[in-house]
């Protein structure tokens, strides 16, 4: 009887252990990562790769077995079944505390309520945009041509709008022609369509460390791997991207240029150049997200100005600049690849964006208040971001690096603090902020934290930090 108390113990354990062994299978049946034939890995190679004994991975996959979800073949081992299994984006990646994972951190700022206070949120307040040219645009819409508000897009997009986007990055330096753009339905979904024509499952793909959260996310709804390289303040860590790119052949590379999220940081031009030189010895496509490129007060090096559009790839949006509600992205690229995926998004959307939402837009960019309210813009975010640099000094957190413009600032917390610890507990009293694990592939960066300039104006977050920095003060 003395015994009994442990037995009990030690049967709850071993439970457990197998339940874990079941989760790590499912989780990369729901993924994709294993598909359906494919042979699972053998007892005791899965136990030694999970740490637990081969009789709880044999019980376990006996438990999937009855469940169909395996099954075994005599002498061969365990293979998955054809039963459908759903795809699960969330459970592509590692399964981390929900304050860190991009998924979650998207969701709490886009369900924010209007009154919550939202630092940590990738949009500037409504009243920072022009909001009665949008208005104005909109009246001049409603009295035009009707078909706009009735008909499907053309293949490629409005055509004066292309124009527009050509222009501008004319301005950048990049040599573009209007049938070299194609229209999209948002900034993430030329990504998706780029992802869908240059990737399959299996394939690799570098990123920055830290980087975009919804760059990973959407990368592993693609079920390919990912890799990544440390960025500093002139790019990416080129000793780090030059082996990687020998040791993993990655396929593909996606940046930010311009004014790098999260960390604000500018490419230099020897980085660039040494990029493109790297991967044209190691065959890599670059995808170029230049969003943030007009925030910047000069122009810095743009991957594909010096590439020419060769085997780089840029993509952007309005929704930094205009409106995040009217959602509109483009893709310019070399002209066998916008043909390949103009046709892939019509396969997919059936045309275009809205051709309401493209007359809108262009309507707003070329009614002659679209350069002012830029300049204005700029000059406002300077403002707010000197100001939140000074009042996070006080509390000794420290910018990464002092942006050139936009309105993120990536920052380390003093003294190694956590900063999901601090995202969670300011969650609780209706604060958004975004943790640096959420940016970081490899879960490196939990003592930094981004900061959105422009939404820095409110009292309770201030307070709050201010309180929270002092309750975690180190001992």
């Amino acid at each position: 009887m003395i015994d009994e108390p442990k037995q009990i113990d030690s049967t709850m354990a071993k439970a457990t252990r197998r339940t874990l062994v079941m989760e790590h299978i499912t989780r990369r049946i729901r993924s994709r990562t294993y598909s359906a034939g494919t042979k699972l890995p053998s007892v005791r190679v899965l136990a030694r790769r999970v740490g637990v004994s081969p009789s709880t991975v044999v019980e376990a996959y006996d438990v999937l077995a009855a469940e169909g979800v395996i099954f075994s073949r005599r002498g061969s081992g365990f293979f998955v079944s054809d039963r459908v299994q759903p795809f699960v984006v969330s459970q592509t990646g590692p399964q981390l505390e929900r304050e860190i994972d991009p998924l979650w951190v998207a969701r709490q700022s886009i369900d924010a309520e209007d009154s919550m206070e939202k630092p940590g949120c990738g949009w500037m307040p409504s009243d920072w945009m022009p909001l009665e040219s949008l208005r104005r645009a909109m009246r001049n819409v409603a009295r035009g041509n009707s078909n706009v508000l009735t008909d499907y897009s053309n293949a490629k997009g409005h055509a004066g709008l292309r124009q527009h986007v050509a222009r501008m990055l004319g301005d950048q330096n990049i040599d573009v022609d209007p049938n070299t753009v194609l229209l999209t339905n948002s900034g993430s979904q030329a990504l998706d369509l780029i992802c869908r024509l240059l990737l399959k499952p299996g394939d690799t793909v570098l990123v920055d460390d830290p980087c975009y959260f919804n760059f990973q996310a959407l990368l592993r709804a693609h079920q390919v791997a990912l890799v990544s390289v440390p960025y500093t303040p002139n790019g990416p860590d080129l000793t780090m991207f030059e082996s990687v790119l020998r040791k993993e052949r990655p396929r593909l590379y996606l940046t930010n240029s311009a004014l790098h999220n999260p960390t604000g940081a500018t490419l230099s031009a020897a980085t660039a150049h040494r990029v493109l030189s790297l991967a044209e010895a190691h065959d890599l496509l670059i995808v170029e997200d230049a969003i943030f490129a007009e925030f910047e007060p000069d122009l810095s090096p743009r991957l594909a100005a010096l590439d020419g559009l060769d085997r780089v790839l840029t993509i952007g949006s309005f929704s930094k600049t205009l409106s995040a509600s009217l959602r509109c992205g483009y893709i310019a690229a070399r002209h066998s690849w916008i043909a390949a995926l103009t046709d892939l998004q019509v396969a997919i959307s059936f045309g275009g964006p809205s051709p309401m939402v493209t007359e809108l837009l262009h309507a707003a960019l070329t009614d002659g208040s679209y350069r002012k309210h830029m300049d204005a813009l700029r000059a406002k975010l300077d403002r707010a971001r000197a100001r939140s640099i000074d009042e996070l000094g006080t509390l000794e957190i420290k910018p990464f690096v002092n942006p050139k413009g936009g309105f993120y600032l990536w920052c380390e917390l003093p003294d190694g603090r956590e900063a999901a610890m601090l995202a969670r507990e300011a969650l609780k009293q209706g604060v958004v902020l975004a943790p640096g694990n959420v940016f970081s592939p490899t879960q490196s960066k939990n003592s930094f934290m981004r900061f959105n300039v422009s939404q820095m104006t409110g009292v309770t977050h201030k307070k709050l930090l201010r309180e929270l920095m002092s309750a975690t003060r180190p001992q």
